[in-house]
């Protein structure tokens, strides 16, 4: 789409239904949301299990194609679960299994199609039932998992650390470096004197953002109207 012909007002609408989605059929399901959740696309997102906590101002996408899973699977009755913490990013596509503990740190961000799991799921030699052995997996503050890596039982990723597209981490990765490869090996280390800047630091004062956010679609929308609108849907050109 090189244009979006919606009128503001059938845009908030679109807005509105989304979060009544959200809130009917994703909160129950969930064992926190923290405020100021932006959720795309909410019934292509599936929960499984518990318990599942999500922190404030995630932004989590669902698509069509590449639906977005959470799931906790475990026959122990209490255990952490998954744990997402503030201002995460979680891409379409994105799947993180536990069968017992996952933290994935403020600010972090998935790309699409990355999987990360804290178990093997199956024995070597047992193949009928699933191993009560899992090592959890955390991924500290700020840190970017690229699109399809696979992030494996038993890691801890530092703070601001980057794991390439494509890649399996299988051991530890420390703090401030960028990791690829199958199994993931350091690749590069980030400059400790440049300032990063995370998904927090730009999108904190959620007010300010809002109404930024309103006054640019409002400014791509002006002069469209409902006809225009259903003429695209009907017969779409250029």
């Amino acid at each position: 789409m090189l244009h979006d012909f919606r009128p503001w007002y059938i845009k908030q609408a679109w807005y509105r239904l989304q979060h009544l989605y959200v809130r009917h059929y994703l909160v129950p399901q969930l064992t926190g949301l923290g405020d100021h959740a932006f959720i795309i696309k909410p019934w292509y997102i599936e929960l499984f299990g518990g318990p599942i906590r999500i922190g404030s101002h995630v932004t989590l996408l669902g698509c069509s194609d590449k639906k977005t899973r959470l799931t906790v699977w475990s026959d122990q009755k209490e255990i952490p679960g998954i744990t997402i913490g503030d201002h995460v990013l979680i891409s379409p596509g994105v799947r993180i299994s536990a069968a017992n503990s996952i933290t994935i740190g403020d600010s972090c961000m998935l790309a699409s199609h990355a999987y990360i799991t804290d178990s093997d799921w199956h024995g070597i030699y047992d193949r009928s039932l699933t191993p009560k052995e899992t090592h959890r997996v955390v991924l500290e503050k700020n840190v970017w998992i690229g699109d399809s890596a696979i992030v494996c039982k038993g890691v801890c990723i530092g703070e601001n650390s980057i794991v390439g597209a494509g890649s399996v981490v299988t051991s530890d990765i420390p703090a401030n470096v960028i990791a690829a490869g199958n199994p993931a090996k350091i690749i590069r280390h980030l400059d400790p004197d440049k300032k990063m800047i995370t998904r927090k630091d730009r999108y904190h004062d959620t007010a300010q953002m809002t109404r930024f956010l309103e006054a640019s679609e409002k400014a791509a929308l002006k002069g469209n109207t409902l006809f225009g609108w259903l003429r695209s849907l009907i017969f779409p050109g250029r």
